[in-house]
């Protein structure tokens, strides 16, 4: 796939429409708790800047259902943005409207324009072409740079790409395409992935794929329940998809059919709340009692999975191997995310709380790329094509 970056386009002189992925996580009175997202796209805008370009910003921010709700408002992340870039941001009252045209139109080189929340119309979700031609006739060039969107064939990710003169790539989408492309067609062997969160469902597809590259799987969290559960193992009230069991079980013979190594926890701590302080550790042989739950990997998983590690070229991850949000459940992931820190290969983290808990470790320095999709890192796994990507290829 052939995608065009920023670098290539003819900006200069024009305005140029930037799809950013601004959807930061806001503290009870309203302001961003963690910029990670915003200084993520400030490369792209102040390349941008620097080519005397009129920019417009456009991202959605929670989750406000086609309609305004300004809890959700972009002002508090325009306030961010201003700070970091040091200049005065322009923040439009709507994405479309007579409001946000006439700022567009009035915008001179160097200045930026942040729209409010795409998400405030209905359209932007269910890509309606006129509210993308809509937000389209407000600029000359189209770039993404929302990787964390680019799953979503929404208006401002794939709608409004054919009605602009030129389009392309920021360079924070360019940087995420390139690493997964490099995990999808030549990872360095050996080759491990770790795989945790709550539900097998959400990564089946990405199982499969993962066995046509991958040396070892390793998976831990609440789906790794419903392996163990396959396997005849007792697990207490522990969430278990039921209806995945035999799915499960299909996976791990055609795991061993092709001599790939699926690693399940030998022993976990197990509680009966998720908020519990409070925690004890069994043995999987011993089975979970049936009124506790398993929670986190116990320490002879850990030593199993850091083992697992020690030799990787290439390693992905996606998903928290507990309940780490409770520090007495943190024990597994903070221990694991250590593991791969200290990797010598090239390590990937597919966003999502296996972000949170590496910058909750204070190791993203020592990742060599930490995914800001995790829905998106996920169907890049898979081999789909995201939405975003087809838009913009030539």
């Amino acid at each position: 796939m052939s995608i065009q970056s920023i670098k290539e386009l003819p900006i200069e002189g024009k305005k140029v429409f930037i799809r950013v992925d601004f959807n930061v996580p806001l503290t009870r009175d309203g302001k961003v708790a963690d910029t990670t997202r915003i200084d993520a796209a400030l490369p792209t805008i102040r390349f941008a800047l620097e080519k005397g370009v009129r920019v417009i910003l456009a991202s959605h921010l929670g989750r406000p259902k086609g309609k305004v709700d300004m809890k959700f408002s972009m002002e508090p992340v325009g306030m961010v943005l201003a700070e970091k870039l040091d200049m005065e941001i322009k923040l439009a009252d709507s994405a479309v409207g007579d409001g946000p045209f006439k700022l567009a139109s009035e915008l001179r080189d160097g200045e930026v324009l942040l729209l409010e929340n795409l998400r405030f119309h209905p359209g932007e979700t269910s890509n309606d072409e006129s509210f993308a031609r809509a937000l389209a006739s407000m600029a000359d060039v189209y770039v993404n740079d929302a990787f964390g969107t680019s799953h979503r064939a929404h208006a401002s990710t794939a709608g409004m790409v054919p009605f602009v003169e030129e389009a392309g790539a920021g360079f924070l989408l360019e940087k995420e395409v390139n690493f997964f492309e490099k995990l999808l067609s030549s990872p360095d062997k050996p080759f491990v992935a770790i795989l945790g969160g709550a539900k097998v469902s959400d990564k089946v597809g990405v199982i499969r794929k993962l066995m046509d590259l991958v040396d070892k799987i390793i998976i831990g969290g609440a789906m790794a329940n419903t392996f163990l559960s396959a396997q005849g193992f007792k697990t207490g009230q522990s969430r278990v998809e039921e209806d995945k069991i035999s799915l499960c079980k299909e996976l791990l013979q055609n795991a061993k059919a092709r001599n790939i190594d699926i690693l399940l926890p030998k022993d976990v701590v197990i509680a009966a709340s998720l908020d519990a302080t409070e925690t004890e550790i069994v043995g999987i042989s011993e089975g979970v009692d049936p009124d506790k739950m398993a929670l986190d990997i116990g320490p002879e998983t850990v030593e199993m999975f850091l083992d697992a590690l020690t030799d990787a070229r290439t390693i992905f991850w996606n998903g928290p191997m507990g309940v780490f949000e409770n520090p007495v459940l943190a024990v597994g992931t903070m221990n694991l995310a250590q593991g791969v820190a200290k990797s010598k290969g090239m390590t990937v983290i597919g966003g999502g709380d296996s972000v949170s808990a590496i910058n909750k470790a204070g190791l993203a320095d020592k990742i060599s790329h930490i995914s800001t999709g995790g829905g998106a890192s996920l169907e890049m796994m898979e081999g789909l094509l995201l939405p975003g990507l087809q838009a913009l290829a030539r």
